[in-house]
């Protein structure tokens, strides 16, 4: 595990909701030529979406800890909304407390009465506040590198993010539950028979 001062000292900071300055994928053509080989594979190992990972150990603390956080991110949503939905939560795997419980306060703050764009922020928000925890003080060192990275997902992410787009996408959405409801016999919403 090297120290990576040179390719640090010349990336700009990240702030969420900025446009990224560069994609993840040019970070990463840009990082891999610079790094030692052991630390240079990892980044196929990291992800957002780490609920296709293997539960094993990936050699790596840092995303060993963004797995185990990221999916007690996922435990806890799945918990709160089954609460929320009055649904028996009681058969989902219990969720470990991971950092100062970040990720159950995300989960339990997205059920709440928010639009589903303020929900998807909120999460991603509190996935880059546990980024930073996780990541830890050796600035040039290879967690920064990885850390950069999943930022860059990140924001990449959140340009993705479209109000009229989605709503777009929910109206035809919901015609189409209605439409399958009506063909099938099923009372549409406020319908009674």
């Amino acid at each position: 595990m090297g120290s990576y001062y040179y390719l640090m000292a010349q990336l700009p900071f990240l702030i969420y909701e900025q446009k990224p300055p560069m994609s993840s994928a040019e970070f990463k053509a840009l990082a891999e030529p610079m790094m030692e080989d052991e630390d240079a594979v990892f980044f196929n190992r990291l992800s957002i979406d780490t609920a296709s990972e293997n539960a094993l150990s990936s050699g790596c603390d840092f995303i060993d800890n963004w797995r185990e956080w990221e999916r007690s991110l996922r435990l806890n949503l799945a918990k709160h909304r089954a609460i929320k939905l009055k649904r028996d939560s009681s058969s989902a795997v219990e969720p470990p407390p991971y950092p100062a419980d970040a990720a159950s306060s995300a989960a339990r703050a997205v059920t709440g009465d928010m639009t589903p764009l303020e929900g998807e922020i909120l999460i991603d928000k509190a996935r880059w506040n546990a980024i930073d925890a996780i990541t830890g003080y050796e600035y040039f060192g290879r967690n920064n590198v990885y850390a950069y990275f999943l930022k860059l997902i990140l924001l990449e992410r959140r340009m993705l993010f479209n109000v009229e787009k989605g709503f777009t996408e929910y109206k035809s959405l919901y015609a189409e539950i209605i439409e399958n409801s009506q063909a099938s016999g099923h009372n549409s919403p406020g319908e009674l028979k």
